[in-house]
């Protein structure tokens, strides 16, 4: 195993399989530290857990509670700076401590697949899809080149990827996030393996996917794959798991049956995860503790120059953008898109990947242009400005992206970052500006030293705050926030969303918030809009569209969003 290994004999303890059951995979007393910078940091401690055939243990827990460090040492991933030890590791009887390169390699994709969690990150950026699953296919001298080329179109076709044949060719960057998943999950089902580490499978994926894929891993669980599911999406959890393991600061704190710890659970930790999930019954309520929120005037001169105005603050007419696929053809990405966003409210926009909600607020942001209609921003033209006057409207406008690691600079630390994002009016203010980026912090609920660390040392919530902080720079009217929360655990993520909730009411701020969660829409929203093939099949309030669906699709949707109770 990659990092230290060593058994450890308890003479005090006698160490039987957990659960009391013989177990495909055996996890018994296991301990992961890293050493970093001559410190010694303990981040998993004595997690035990027994895998049978056909069955699902779930880990769910906080940012850094050591859910994915316990999925990696699985397989041997956890890095050449850490140490490892345990009673046991052992799959199907053969123990896996000690295990050499050669022997994970062999081990890895042919009898334990994983699914990682980023899939932007984890695909290669310079080559095709199709590429890379056949890779995972290659290397374990599955099949000959025409075979292999069959596999590839029938992986992509079972985990819902529309029209394989050519998003087989495209690279990473040519997908939305969902089908990037999608892709991924591919390449770990390439060479049937017996056991299946899913690292929030399903994080990127919107509910009809989502759905699909859920039921793709339960058919496997019923041909007796064994299924290790790391998810903060507890209704995800609900659809699959047999065991759950609540983990907190590397430990432990729950486990047992499903139904019970989902249903009636003992810590007071796991009963905060539960009530963290947003629904449409926690609209108006905090899913978390009280938000502390540092209220920042706006600079006088964009308070002047707007304060009159009382229209809508974006509004989109008749929007149209195509774009060119690799066989040539075309394909209309947005579809005569049309909608009013007033100042103050959430306008969510919901539906399935490669349904053109992300071009939709490319074009709000002007990152793109359409090939017809229109946007204006604050009662003025947004679309046909020439760059220079688009550029001193560009602050009224920001952005929040799915992914902030991939967003920022990894050289660059989180004060940086914020330095960057400040208005032009600060230039030459040094004071000011470090003033200005102390204030930001303390809007988002993070603590000055952090300001100090570089992004891959923030956790997953400490970067979408500083992604959030960015955002807010340059004293915006309207944030876009494109699958903001999607990569969120879900207590991380309902700090998030009463961070937003706050800020909105301090600030008068207007979001457009694209969601594949129809939780999260409905618990943020005050009006949805409902996509489909570019276009909009459906829009109301929360309460129309969740509850009185009147478009099939919409019902559709609706209907596949998996809930506790299931």
């Amino acid at each position: 195993m990659t990092g230290i290994v060593e058994t450890r004999r308890i003479e005090d303890r006698v160490v039987t399989a957990p659960h009391g059951r013989e177990g495909r995979l055996r996890v018994a007393n296991l301990n992961v530290s890293f050493t970093r910078g001559g410190t010694e940091h303990h981040v998993v401690h004595d997690v035990s857990f027994t895998l049978e055939p056909g069955e699902c243990v779930a880990i769910v827990g906080e940012s850094g509670s050591g859910k994915s460090v316990t999925a990696r040492t699985i397989v041997g991933l956890t890095g050449g700076r850490s140490t490892v030890t345990a009673d046991e590791i052992s799959l199907d009887g053969e123990s896996l401590i000690g295990a050499t390169k050669r022997q994970w390699r062999s081990t890895r994709g042919r009898r334990i697949g994983f699914i990682l969690q980023d899939a932007l990150v984890s695909l290669d950026p310079l080559r095709p899809v199709g590429r890379e699953i056949d890779e995972a296919l290659r290397l374990h001298n599955w099949g000959n080149r025409s075979e292999r080329k069959r596999k590839v179109l029938d992986l992509l076709d079972s985990v819902g990827v529309p029209d394989p044949q050519n998003r087989a060719r495209q690279r990473p960057d040519e997908l939305s996030g969902g089908l990037r998943q999608r892709a991924l999950i591919a390449s770990a089902l390439a060479l049937d393996p017996e056991i299946i580490i899913a690292d929030e499978p399903t994080t990127a994926l919107d509910a009809t996917v989502q759905a699909q894929v859920l039921s793709l891993i339960a058919d496997m669980k019923s041909r007796g794959v064994s299924v290790i599911l790391i998810s903060h999406d507890l209704s995800v959890v609900a659809q699959l798991a047999d065991h759950i393991l609540v983990m907190k600061g590397g430990q432990v704190l729950e486990s047992g049956e499903a139904h019970q710890v989902l249903h009636d659970p003992r810590h007071d930790y796991t009963r905060s995860l539960i009530d963290a999930v947003p629904s449409e019954h926690t609209r108006g309520k905090p899913l978390g503790p009280p938000v502390e929120i540092i209220a920042t005037p706006h600079p006088p001169r964009v308070a002047e120059e707007f304060a009159d105005y009382d229209g809508p603050v974006l509004e989109a007419k008749h929007l149209v953008k195509r774009f060119t696929t690799p066989d040539g053809s075309v394909s209309v990405a947005v579809d005569d898109v049309s909608f009013t966003l007033a100042r103050g409210e959430t306008l969510g926009i919901v539906g399935e990947s490669g349904s053109g909600k992300s071009t939709t607020a490319r074009l709000a942001l002007a990152l793109s242009r359409p090939d017809g209609g229109s946007v204006s921003l604050l009662g003025r033209d947004w679309t046909t400005l020439a760059e220079p006057r688009r550029r001193a409207l560009r602050g009224r406008i920001s952005v929040v992206y799915q992914d902030p690691l991939s967003s920022f600079d990894p050289r660059w630390n989180a004060e940086r970052i914020l330095l960057d994002s400040l208005p032009a009016e600060l230039d030459g203010d040094s004071a000011a500006r470090h003033a200005r980026v102390r204030e930001l912090a303390g809007q988002v609920g993070l603590p000055e030293d952090v300001l100090r660390r570089f992004p891959l040392q923030l956790s997953g919530g400490q970067r979408q705050r500083i992604a959030i902080a960015r955002a807010l720079a340059p004293s915006p009217s309207v944030i876009v926030l494109d699958e903001a929360v999607s990569a969120l655990d879900v207590s991380i993520q309902a700090q998030i969303l009463d961070l937003l909730v706050g800020l909105q009411r301090q600030l008068g701020l207007s979001y457009l918030f694209i969601s594949h969660d129809l939780g999260v829409i409905s618990h943020l929203s005050d009006h949805v809009l409902v996509m489909k093939d570019g276009a909009v099949v459906e829009r109301g309030t929360p309460d129309q569209i969740f509850n009185h669906p009147r478009h099939p699709y919409t019902q559709q949707l609706v209907s596949s969003v998996p809930t506790l109770d299931d």
